[in-house]
């Protein structure tokens, strides 16, 4: 009666033999892709102008203090502030500070940390001052003053 003869069921497998390669291919383009943050800046800053560069041999040994007007004045005031990572901290608790950033390091390597001092060129002495003594307290005694390059101003 019939002349067809019906199909054997097609097989409901999903091939994944190119599954890892998706995977790779897309883990390599969010690897590329993607920008790893530093630190947000909770404090405006103008530096001054550099006259005189020199480069860091090892980059994992600085740790970075900025010291600014804050952006948020309704909160902060007008007065500058220290930001140390992603927070705003009084010159009194930078002792703490620089031990947590010591600690971090391997033990041989604590004595040569670094601190990078990025300051607005509005800020007054008074702070920096206060900062200054506070890492002589830490016994954090290599500073660096961060500041781009100078600009021909001729040209």
């Amino acid at each position: 009666m019939s002349k067809f003869q019906k199909k054997a069921k097609a097989s409901q497998d999903i091939p994944t033999a190119a599954l890892p390669d998706i995977i790779f291919m897309l883990l390599f383009f969010f690897m590329v892709t993607t920008v790893l943050r530093e630190t947000d800046m909770l404090v405006s800053q103008k530096l001054p102008r550099a006259t005189q560069l020199s480069k860091l041999e090892k980059k994992s040994l600085v740790s970075h203090l900025y010291i600014g007007t804050p952006k948020q004045t309704n909160l902060y005031g007008n007065e500058p502030k220290i930001q140390a990572n992603d927070v705003l901290i009084e010159p009194k608790d930078l002792v703490l500070w620089v031990n947590k950033e010591k600690d971090k390091l391997d033990e041989a390597e604590r004595d040569q940390i670094t601190i990078s001092l990025k300051i607005d060129e509005e800020a007054k002495m008074g702070i920096v001052s206060d900062v200054q003594q506070q890492l002589r307290e830490a016994n954090a005694r290599k500073i660096m003053y961060a500041a781009p390059e100078k600009l021909d101003e001729d040209s």
